[in-house]
């Protein structure tokens, strides 16, 4: 995903959807003001990222809390001002739970909520970069594969030089900007809401990752397999690490280092089927605080990849 331009208005949104009665459908919302009808979505607030924005916005507008999906691209258009607006959108399925514990009231904002079916939707919706979205969503439902889970593969935190640094390698700490980035990441990987943290037991991947552990509460995994002493030793176990994270299917965070990531999403295409590509190198390009997002059907995870989306660092 590109750095945002700063010329452009930037906003973040999600179709969400669920089964109802066999069918799947698609929640859009009522506006008070604009008397139209739209996919949930808003304006990213200073010093937050995309999919933070995305699932703010929900839950702001529909009371419904969600995790982040496949991404399904982005809409670009012109705004009164002249200015480009560029609405960034995922899919996020809504659980029962979720809609169960909605907080929605009609507002200033706000006036409706409505579940439609796809083609309903269609014939509903006000503006044609919607459809457009909509219709991306449509494709992955025509595929199969709208019931995902996600592996967000990490590379750690800026941390101390080695020149710098006279004690073991697997004990160099975070920089300053390293334990920014950690916060950061903190704040973002939350979107798609992970259920397990595997990291390396280096104390530069450790730490990128325990604001983010403490935020959701759950502990941090240290597997040696994916450490660079393992890597360089030629005993890392990517292969067991990634295998068991696809077999078990729930979002999971893989924190490592920079030469142990292409190994990663490597296996992360052979577990799934997946023919290797130029995909792998860009998905373990990585800068410092940077992480991929790579998204697998749930249903049947050897169908192959989804998607991969690749975020900068925010810090």
């Amino acid at each position: 995903m590109t750095r945002a331009v700063e010329t452009a208005v930037y906003a973040a949104g999600a179709v969400c959807w669920r089964v109802i009665d066999g069918k799947i459908h698609i929640l859009v919302v009522h506006r008070t003001v604009y008397g139209d009808v739209t996919i949930p979505k808003g304006k990213v607030d200073p010093g937050e990222s995309l999919p933070q924005t995305a699932v703010r916005e929900i839950a702001e507008e529909t009371g419904l809390q969600v995790a982040l999906g496949v991404p399904l691209g982005e809409s670009r258009y012109a705004m009164p001002s002249g200015r480009e607006k560029v609405v960034h959108y995922w899919a996020a399925e809504v659980s029962d739970r979720a809609v169960q514990r909605s907080t929605f009231r009609p507002n200033a904002e706000i006036a409706a909520l409505e579940w439609l079916t796809i083609k309903q939707a269609r014939g509903y919706l006000s503006y044609e970069p919607d459809v457009a979205i909509l219709d991306a969503f449509a494709r992955l439902v025509d595929q199969g594969v709208t019931n995902t889970f996600a592996l967000l593969v990490v590379r750690h935190g800026k941390a101390v030089d080695k020149g710098g640094w006279q004690g073991e390698d697997a004990a160099r700490p975070l920089t300053a900007r390293g334990v920014a980035q950690s916060v950061a990441l903190s704040n973002v990987l939350g979107a798609w809401a992970p259920k397990r943290i595997v990291s390396s037991p280096a104390v530069r991947c450790v730490s990128t990752v325990a604001p983010l552990s403490a935020a959701l509460d759950i502990p941090v995994k240290r597997d040696e397999g994916i450490s660079q002493q393992a890597w360089e030793d030629g005993e890392s176990e990517v292969r067991r690490v990634v295998g068991k994270r696809v077999r078990v299917g729930k979002t999971a965070v893989l924190c490592s280092h920079n030469p142990v990531l292409p190994a990663i999403i490597r296996e992360i295409g052979l577990a799934t089927g997946t023919p290797l590509g130029g995909y792998v190198e860009d998905a373990a390009s990585l800068e410092t605080g940077a992480y991929s997002v790579v998204h697998l059907s749930a249903s049947n995870p050897s169908s192959g990849i989804v998607a991969i989306e690749t975020h900068p660092s925010l810090a």
